[in-house]
């Protein structure tokens, strides 16, 4: 077969109202493939064409460049309200044009701005969220009667996986639950000492941390920590689960996922959390120890018996029920965003990103909210 022979050309003729292309040659992208302008060129109003059909016995060989003609031509045909004749493709050829003008577009496009998009999108996103939201208080009250199931000796339950998980949610995040409190505890005698410099008062700077500690920080910091590292690793355990499909695994064996994967993690939390917020605000008092007495020279004892005078054992009951219910918040975002995550690996780093949000977000706000009571009781 000569050059000629294989070049890719068409030929356009007039019938009537009609606009016979044929195409013949190779029609290959490495070929070299003739444009479109003699048909664009050709009058379409008046006494032009209304429709646009093919003759494509002549075609010896094509693959995507064929394609390519075909799909600029059928983009001219709509632009200007001329009938593309689809039917005198070839079946394969016919199949996919079909296939790549069967794309759906995506929304929030084309007329994004206009009123009636505007309300379809704000109720498909307020529903959206009373959906998410009853799915949350479903998910709650599952984890309630699996707890209530346990106590009563109803549910069955895995003593070795909630050994792991304990193993995992304390022991192992002891390093970064003791560097940050460390660090937050020699940051508050660090401000203390500056401030109180100022006003003669060095000596109250037990004070300021041991209440600040005790109180507040030490559950705050570790909270905020095991949302980071264990709500995040608890979505992304779980999520993995459901995108391999083993929770659906578990409800076929009808075994129930709420059981066997988020009651152990629940009640590691549930238990670890207080521990590690007398840890973190242990370290953090004797971090903030260490300063007084490096900054302002004061002395061990001295520090000691200051905080004797600032903290009482109520100060301490309380950063332990804070760290408690930071415990529970952390177990149920991590796993209720796991429970939901997406069937795709995209959508397993965002359910970790979301518990991590969710479980801070509702850290912050709790930790508010006890203290509102505290200071109402006067505690």
């Amino acid at each position: 077969m000569d050059a000629q022979a294989q070049k890719a050309v068409f030929t356009v003729e007039r019938a009537g109202e009609k606009l016979v292309l044929r195409l013949s040659g190779v029609w290959k992208l490495g070929c070299g493939l003739p444009d479109i302008k003699e048909i664009e060129n050709l009058p379409v109003e008046g006494e032009g064409y209304k429709s646009i059909t093919f003759d494509t016995s002549g075609i010896v060989g094509w693959d995507s460049g064929l394609m390519t003609f075909l799909i600029k031509v059928l983009r001219f045909c709509q632009t200007n309200d001329i009938q593309f004749d689809q039917a005198s493709l070839s079946q394969d050829l016919s199949s996919l044009l079909s296939l790549s003008q069967a794309v759906p577009e995506k929304e929030g496009l084309g007329e994004a701005d206009s009123r009636g998009n505007y309300f379809h999108r704000l109720g498909k996103v307020s529903i959206g969220k009373y959906e998410e939201m009853m799915a949350s208080v479903s998910f709650v009250g599952e984890c309630f009667q699996s707890v209530l199931g346990l106590l009563k000796g109803r549910r069955p339950f895995r003593w070795r996986d909630f050994y792991l998980v304990v193993q995992e949610v304390g022991f192992d995040a002891l390093p970064i639950v003791a560097l940050i409190s460390f660090l937050v505890g020699l940051i508050i005698s660090f401000l203390g000492a500056v401030v109180l410099q100022r006003f003669g008062a060095d000596v109250y700077v037990s004070y300021l941390v041991a209440y600040g500690m005790l109180r507040e920080m030490g559950a705050l910091m570790t909270g905020i920590i095991m949302a980071g590292r264990t709500g995040a690793a608890f979505a992304a355990q779980i999520g993995s689960m459901k995108v391999t499909e083993e929770i659906d695994a578990l409800r076929t064996l009808g075994i129930s996922p709420i059981d066997f994967i988020v009651l152990p993690r629940m009640l590691a939390l549930f238990l670890m959390m207080p521990l590690l917020s007398i840890y973190a605000a242990i370290i953090g008092m004797f971090s903030g120890m260490l300063i007084s007495n490096i900054m302002m020279d004061i002395a061990f004892p001295i520090f000691l018996n200051g905080m004797k005078e600032a903290v009482a054992l109520p100060d301490f009951f309380l950063g332990v029920f804070k760290g408690t219910v930071f415990g529970v918040i952390v177990a149920v975002s991590g796993c209720l965003k796991g429970m939901r995550c997406g069937d795709s690996a995209d959508a397993v780093g965002l359910a970790a990103t979301s518990a991590v949000v969710t479980g801070i977000t509702f850290i912050i706000i709790s930790n508010a909210m006890i203290d509102w009571v505290a200071a109402i009781y006067g505690m």
